[in-house]
């Protein structure tokens, strides 16, 4: 904060407390910024009364609350000035200021809307956070407060706000006699005070213990980051370089060199994003094929051969250095849902053509991938918001004739595994003690979740809690909601097409079935959306709730069955700017933590957790490990820290560090063609070993002569004397 704002601050302060606290609780007279500004409407006090008024008071009493003119004056006049809840800000600062001992909280409330009733989540939220300040503010500021006090206990008559409803209890203004009920506040109020505070729950409680040696380590990544620029020099003409006149090459027309396959070190982008997984530690690497890139058309008509040699040359490249890989047909996304132009133009998903599709397209991976891709995903997160009923209906149906095509066709070669991906962030009712929060959480995990879970997870039909609420909805008369009903063919086609349960969970939500604020109310689930303002949440405000993964794993276990289960995305984001990112580190500390807890203590069939995501490159939203800055990854903290886990198989601290789990071989699919072969390799090793020795030892013995001193004889020789004609005498 600049300067000159922090003089605006102290300013604005001295003119609200100062006025009255300074003369009683510092030296008897007025701030000196009063004295400046009002120099002449202000009165002055003389020495005696300064002495009369210096150290009148036993404790600092204070009101704290909403001001009343932030409501009243028109928010062009607020010159972006806002009401702040940090009452832990003011307590210390009052205690600096005015060198207090003891505060006594004689007044605290915030405003809330006047149409709530007995279930005031909101106001509840408020009193937690202010009553969380303020044990802050004793325990780590050593800020002495002595007494809290909630306004107010009745709902009443406000002055120039009207009758809000800020009581503890709720009164009906339009009864005869009044009634009060207590609300949902008064009951958190009543218990607050009997556990004097906040005692530790059983939840945020850390479990030690560790996971399964065959556990899965996964990190996750949208979509791969495709860089298919070949690093070889593929022109296969032949030039002459005119070094003596252009300068220039010249080509040399009827030649050119022999063209070759081409191979998987042409791509190095793919090699080195392998090197940086390896550096993880994982075991598995989660991503999605770009359907409308490898078939533009959305059928086999046009194949990119390059981008599908580039996806093969990946996952080989993964196995090579023991990385699973994990890989998703299909995923919303923001361009034409996800889908070739062609189908997108067409219906995309509300059309029966789309379904066709995608089972030609899951075929044609099958075949190209399968060899080396052995856990697949027929759709990553298709529970979006904006899905129809309809085009839901096709999604079902094309998962399920892919699962089944895989099942029947692929998987006694193959030998891989499928199922669907769904998003899965847990409801919790925003009242723990009221029932209609409680019906209100239930039906939205049933239309978010179950949705499209129930008809292969549970029943092969979508939930009755769906059905039931449209139809009542629709018996209204102001809508017309039409959820399809599945042949008995179709269920008997999607019930059981599985293989495990995939899902990503990333926070909590809270819901409410009051109408509190209007504007933020879902009139189809008649519920509002709340977040605890107490939470710890991120830059981009998703709430860190570390327990909601153990309560979604619970109840997927217990709706479902104890079927095997991955969690094939979990994250948050951070501050793209900062070094370290502390809030990642301790969401995968917590969240992990309960997954632990989920599999020891809950027996869930928890198979394995993946960290979304691997980069913060194509993701502005900074949930990577790597930090991707002028084109260099930049590893950050979290990803030592996930490491680590991975490593030891349990969070670090933990006093079961000491188990060591056995490592794996590495995984080679091309050396298992090379296995009836050993027995011809090793005889071909010893005929060549044999001869590199037979040269040896040839060349060795052949020096080893011509060293050798050699002797000179004398040679007696007898000459005659040669007549004509060349006649020996």
């Amino acid at each position: 904060m600049a300067e000159k704002n922090i003089e605006e601050c102290q300013k604005s302060l001295d003119f609200v407390l100062g006025w009255f606290a300074k003369p009683i609780f510092i030296d008897g007279d007025y701030p000196q910024s009063m004295k400046h500004y009002l120099s002449l409407t202000l009165p002055e006090f003389t020495e005696a009364e300064k002495k009369l008024v210096r150290g009148t008071a036993d404790f600092f009493a204070l009101s704290f609350g909403a001001t009343l003119s932030f409501h009243l004056v028109d928010s062009d006049m607020l010159f972006q000035q806002r009401e702040s809840l940090n009452l832990r800000q003011l307590l210390y600062w009052i205690n600096r200021e005015y060198n207090t001992s003891q505060i006594f909280i004689v007044e605290n409330s915030w405003f809330v809307s006047g149409n709530t009733k007995t279930d005031d989540s909101n106001y509840m939220n408020y009193l937690k956070n202010f009553i969380m300040d303020t044990l802050k503010a004793i325990r780590y500021d050593g800020v002495s407060v002595i007494g809290y006090t909630v306004w107010s206990l009745m709902d009443g008559f406000e002055w120039l706000r009207g009758y809000i409803r800020r009581g503890l209890f709720y009164v009906d203004f339009q009864s005869r006699d009044k009634k009060m009920i207590l609300k949902s506040s008064g009951l958190f109020y009543q218990k607050l005070i009997e556990d004097n505070g906040f005692p530790p729950t059983p939840e945020s409680q850390p479990f030690e213990g560790t996971f399964p040696c065959n556990f899965v380590w996964g990190i996750t990544e949208n979509f791969l980051q495709i860089d298919t620029t070949r690093t070889q020099f593929l022109d296969p003409n032949v030039y002459i370089w005119d070094v003596h006149q252009t300068k220039k090459l010249i080509k040399i027309n009827g030649s050119g060199v022999l063209k070759r396959k081409p191979h998987c070190v042409d791509f190095s982008a793919v090699r080195f994003q392998v090197s940086l997984l390896q550096k993880m530690h994982i075991t598995h690497f989660y991503f999605s094929l770009m359907w409308p890139l490898i078939l533009p058309f959305g059928n086999e008509t046009t194949v990119n051969q390059t981008l599908l040699f580039y996806y093969q040359c990946f996952v080989r490249e993964l196995l090579r250095v023991n990385i699973t890989p994990v890989v998703a047909l299909w995923q919303p996304g923001t361009k034409n849902q996800g889908l070739p132009r062609s189908l997108a133009s067409n219906g995309g998903w509300e059309s029966h053509h789309t379904v066709e599709a995608f089972v030609a397209y899951s075929q044609f991976c099958f075949k190209n991938f399968g060899q080396h891709v052995k856990f697949w995903i027929t759709m990553n997160e298709p529970n979006v918001k904006n899905l129809t009923y309809k085009a839901a209906h096709n999604l079902l149906k094309a998962h399920a004739k892919a699962w089944h095509l895989y099942d029947k066709k692929f998987r006694k070669t193959q030998k891989g595994k499928i199922s669907i991906a769904l998003h899965a962030d847990w409801v919790e009712p925003a009242c723990p003690f009221s029932k209609k929060d409680e019906e209100a959480s239930r039906r939205v995990l049933e239309f978010d979740i179950g949705w499209l879970a129930e008809p292969i997870f549970g029943t092969g039909d979508y939930p009755e809690v769906m059905r039931q609420w449209l139809r009542q909805k629709n018996d209204l008369g102001f809508y017309n909601f039409q959820l399809p009903y599945f042949s008995a063919e179709e269920k008997n086609l999607i019930y059981g097409s599985f293989d495990f349960f995939a899902l990503s969970h990333y926070t909590t939500i809270l819901v409410n079935s009051e109408k509190e604020i209007p504007t933020k109310y879902d009139n189809l689930l008649d519920i509002q959306m709340l977040n605890d303002i107490t939470w710890v949440k991120s830059p981009s405000r998703t709430p860190v709730v570390p327990w909601g993964l153990r309560k979604l794993l619970s109840w997927v276990k217990h709706k479902y069955g104890n079927i095997p289960i991955y969690i094939v995305a979990s994250g948050i984001d951070d501050e793209q700017n900062e070094s370290h990112d502390k809030l990642r580190i301790y969401y995968l500390e917590n969240y992990i933590n309960e997954a632990l807890k989920a599999y020891t203590l809950d027996d869930v069939n928890l198979h394995g957790y993946f960290v979304y995501s691997f980069s913060d490159r194509g993701d502005s939203r900074s949930y990577g490990l790597y930090r991707y800055v002028i084109n260099q990854y930049e590893a950050k903290p979290s990803l030592m820290y996930y490491r680590q886990i991975i490593d030891n198989n349990t969070l670090p601290g933990s006093g079961n560090q000491d188990r060591v789990c056995p490592k794996e071989a590495l995984h080679c699919p091309e050396c298992e063609s090379l296995q009836p072969r050993k027995s011809l390799l090793a005889f071909i090793s010893f005929i060549l070993f044999a001869f590199i020795v037979t040269i040896f030892l040839i060349a060795y013995y052949s020096k080893k002569i011509e060293k050798r001193p050699k002797y000179h004889f004398p040679v007696a020789c007898c000459l005659s004397p040669v007549l004509p004609g060349g006649v020996w005498k």
